[in-house]
């Protein structure tokens, strides 16, 4: 059966309860890539250095990794629709207050408000996206991919459109964009029922007991670093218009997007998942090497081929995070992202202070070198990890002429 059917049980046949919080999604997603093609005309707006204006991914994915320990406190609490608006809430007031920042140590500040809502919304989005979705866990985890690939694809591109007129405009723009999210499900999703047991704080912390989970956690902790150097780093050395930025990174996007949905399922039903991610961590670590010491064009052609390597690594990641363990989805989640996220918040900034230490090459040496480290833990930990790895190789083996897509 193709996932993307329109018929019964197919990713495309959705409630509208699915489709609205997908399509916030999509817009969460963007806000991470949107500033990104406007991070040099910030740098001179605001008369801010590179590394004061990579701040801003510092401050969001800090609070975003803390704040995942909160996520499921809250939601176990008030509910996941409640849930989800207040995180809408918190993005539609500190994007807007963004765009009106007089200085870099404010828009860092209101990124950070920025980032608490965004770790309520996103990580609450898969949970309801995978109770309200048609088709099981599979179609939902294939939605949440396709908003995310979406979303990185056309961040860039609104940041681009709109903040070659100003800086600012792509922080207003994100905010009306939310804000008919906001519309959008309070109008048509209806509260999910709470667990029945409520989420302590503490529980990310104790699902990380798990080696399997932590071994997840801490290979994507290294393969994020390099995630982020990518992205936040890149644009600085690029030094293009914003136009052009965004053209590179909707490139990149749109090759995540592709790679994460369609290419990783078959390449793990082929190959198997354990093999496909080290292999892609490999790949990614020789891709970002090659982008740091190439010429003009070289980087710009390595940077978009990175969003291949980043999809495939974004699917198989989160597949063994919710499935390694038996903790619940959520909880088991946000163990997860309470790790990987730590290290989106250290590249943006390490990277400027690397360079200024050594030259430009050095960030994307460190950079490569933690990508192979996410692929050695893979290998070292592999037993921890081969009981899920052999659970998502079954559930994408063709079956009776049908191929299932589970995790």
């Amino acid at each position: 059966m193709d996932p993307f059917d329109a018929g019964a049980g197919g990713i495309l046949r959705q409630p509208k309860a699915v489709w609205a919080t997908t399509g916030a999604s999509v817009v969460a997603f963007m806000g991470i890539g949107l500033v990104d093609p406007i991070l040099p005309s910030i740098a001179r707006g605001l008369d801010a250095t590179a590394g004061q204006v990579s701040l801003l991914f510092t401050s969001y994915f800090l609070i975003t990794a803390v704040a995942m320990l909160l996520t499921g406190f809250v939601s176990s609490r008030i509910g996941g629709r409640r849930t989800l608006l207040l995180g809408l809430a918190f993005v539609v007031v500190f994007a807007g207050l963004a765009g009106t920042s007089g200085s870099v140590a404010q828009l860092v500040g209101f990124r950070a408000g920025w980032g608490l809502g965004n770790a309520l919304f996103v990580s609450t989005a898969l949970a309801v996206i995978v109770g309200a979705a048609a088709g099981g866990s599979a179609a939902a985890i294939l939605l949440y991919e396709s908003a995310l690939g979406l979303g990185m694809a056309c961040g860039p591109l609104l940041g681009a459109v709109l903040g070659n007129v100003s800086w600012r405009y792509p922080f207003f723009g994100t905010a009306t964009l939310m804000a008919i999210g906001f519309l959008c499900i309070t109008a048509f999703l209806k509260e999910q029922p709470k667990p029945a047991r409520r989420t302590s704080v503490l529980d990310p912390v104790r699902a990380l007991g798990h080696g399997g989970l932590a071994s997840a956690a801490v290979s994507a902790f290294f393969y994020n670093y390099t995630f982020f150097t990518v992205l936040a780093f890149t644009p600085f050395v690029l030094n293009m218009t914003p136009y052009r930025s965004g053209a590179v990174f909707f490139g990149w996007g749109v090759l995540l997007a592709v790679f994460s949905v369609i290419v990783a399922p078959r390449m793990q039903r082929r190959f198997g998942s354990l093999k496909v991610l080290g292999g892609s961590l490999v790949l990614l670590a020789a891709d970002v090497l090659v982008l740091g010491y190439g010429n003009h064009t070289t980087a710009v052609v390595c940077t978009i081929l990175s969003g291949a390597f980043i999809g495939v690594n974004n699917t198989v990641y989160t597949e063994l995070a919710l499935g390694v363990s038996d903790a619940p989805r959520p909880v088991a989640s946000a163990g997860y992202n309470f790790v990987r996220w730590f290290a989106a918040a250290a590249a943006p900034y390490f990277a400027p202070k690397i360079e200024e230490w050594s030259d430009i090459h050095i960030p994307f040496v460190v950079a490569a070198a933690t990508a192979v480290l996410g692929a050695v833990v893979v290998v070292v930990r592999r037993k921890a990890l081969t009981d899920e790895a052999a659970e998502l190789e079954r559930a994408h083996a063709p079956e009776d002429g049908v191929t299932v897509f589970a995790n």
